[in-house]
């Protein structure tokens, strides 16, 4: 950096010198702006609210002016900044914002200039606290940046907004693209779950066993393993089986076929219960077994984008006797969340992952027929089929959240043993090329906010744009600033002490 650059180094705290009022909303009804009202991508106020006074929130306090820069002060490696626009002035604002308010700053400048890495960064190396991450008023004034003359800051934004409106065309028409994928893999999912996917195959097949006899065949095996675990509890206890034990058997939970839809000749209606060995989730007890290395603890943040990402993971060492063994995950395992904000994803454990469990978020679901596991977790996601089914359980009132009955209650449509296998070759080739599609259109995305980035930092560094001589000279200009400045804190003080 040359020395003239260095000469040009001024904080926000020095140009941002227009005062907010605190006072908050004071009749009627008022538009109220809060962290939420900001979409992160776009770095615009989408949804501001209209509240009446009774609702005023305890941060409803600063009076928004058009061209204010909102900055948050919370989690800013978020970074949701925003300016305020002229339908907006007036509104009311979040004590959770550093609100920026500048005579020597364009607004269009100054939030640019709160968009690049290197303001994010000076924010995340500053923020305190774990639970509620949040920087300070000071530290936004305190940030360092190169100094502009008003003139120039018109033609960097000039030239910004060509750059990145170009930026942003290109980014739309990804999302668009994104979107057409999601949606043609939805339909395909419906085709595979309801039998149209393999419509052709069934005209040229005919099976040996029927959706039903296949049904009837796990429904045998099920009842035989939970025999012989009873068995096998009898005689560790040392007892002999009591007359007519066998009544015991908990019957799983029939189909309601009520108002579904007909299905191809051979498949036939069963629950996800009476298709697995057993549906179970986590126990409440596992945080005290957290440890540096160990088994894999899978957490609901674990199953992302429709599979098993380990990517980011818990390791837990539990005592050999804790209850919790049971929920040890096997290859063939399927996994769904069944609480939080990401109810209803589920994932297949294709292989083996070693010792692993699951957490009280996630249910296991242990199909009979091993071979049942990639259609059932086609069905699970299917957003015509189990997905859709789970989110109304879930939504249907209070906090998200399915318990094990309305998993093992989900209707399941089944196919013949034989229609399983050709159907799952098929969607397999299909999602196949769909997911090289969706992983060229996230690079692609990645190169953009890469761009975008070295755009910004460009325009803030004085190397996008050219200076104009004619101009006055940014460090003459910054030098009257600080002249003023000083002398009206000077004249503040004077006051104070007459005072």
């Amino acid at each position: 950096m040359s020395q003239e650059q260095l000469e040009l180094r001024a904080t926000l705290g020095e140009l941002v010198d227009e005062a907010v009022d605190q006072s908050g909303p004071h009749q009627g009804s008022f538009i109220y702006v809060d962290i939420s009202s900001i979409d992160r991508e776009s770095k615009h106020i989408v949804a501001a609210k209209t509240l009446s006074l009774d609702q005023a929130p305890s941060r409803a306090k600063q009076v928004l002016r058009a061209g204010d820069v909102l900055v948050s002060m919370t989690r800013p490696n978020l970074n949701a900044v925003a300016v305020v626009s002229e339908q907006l002035d007036g509104a009311i604002g979040s004590t959770a914002f550093h609100v920026l308010r500048s005579r020597w700053l364009r607004p269009k400048f100054l939030h640019g200039l709160v968009q690049t890495q290197d303001f994010i960064d000076a924010m995340s190396g500053v923020v305190q606290g774990a639970l509620y991450p949040a920087v300070r008023p000071r530290d936004i004034s305190g940030y360092c940046f190169q100094f502009q003359t008003p003139e120039q800051q018109t033609r960097i934004v000039e030239k910004l907004e060509e750059l990145l409106s170009d930026l942003d065309a290109g980014v739309a028409e990804l999302r668009a693209a994104q979107k057409k994928l999601g949606r043609y893999r939805q339909s395909l999912l419906k085709a595979a779950v309801e039998g149209a996917l393999t419509a052709e195959w069934r005209k040229h097949n005919r099976p040996r066993e029927t959706g039903a006899q296949l049904l009837e065949r796990i429904l045998t095996e099920r009842r035989a393993r939970w025999e012989a675990k009873q068995l096998a509890k009898f005689k560790e206890q040392g007892k002999t089986p009591p007359k007519d034990w066998q009544k015991k058997y908990p019957e799983p939970v029939q189909p309601d076929t009520t108002n579904l839809l007909r299905l191809p000749d051979g498949w036939v209606w069963a629950t996800l219960e009476q298709l697995s060995e057993f549906i179970t989730s986590g126990s409440r007890g596992w945080a005290e077994y957290y440890a540096e290395s160990g088994a894999t603890f899978i957490r609901s943040q674990n199953i992302n984008k429709d599979r098993l990402d380990l990517s980011d993971i818990a390791f837990v060492r539990p005592p050999v006797s804790m209850e919790g063994m049971r929920t040890r995950v096997r290859s063939h395992d399927l996994l769904l969340t069944i609480t939080g904000a990401n109810v209803g994803k589920a994932a297949w454990v294709e292989g083996s992952i070693g010792e692993a469990y699951v957490s009280q978020h996630v249910a296991l679901i242990r199909p009979i027929e091993t071979t049942l596991a990639p259609f059932l977790h086609m069905f699970l996601i299917a957003s015509a089929g189990g997905r859709g089914h789970l989110n109304k359980e879930a939504y249907g009132a209070g906090k998200p959240g399915l318990n094990l009955q309305q998993v093992g209650a989900l209707t399941v449509p089944l196919p013949s043993s034989a229609e399983i296998p050709a159907l799952v070759d098929s969607m397999t080739g299909q999602v196949k090329a769909l997911t090289e599609q969706t992983i060229a259109i996230e690079l692609a995305f990645k190169q953009s906010a890469a761009q975008r980035k070295n755009i910004l930092k460009a325009a803030f560094s004085g190397q996008l744009v050219p200076q104009d001589p004619s101009d006055e000279p940014a460090s003459a200009l910054l030098a009257r600033i600080r002249a003023e400045r000083k002398k009206r804190t000077g004249a503040h003080s004077t006051r104070t002490e007459t005072i």
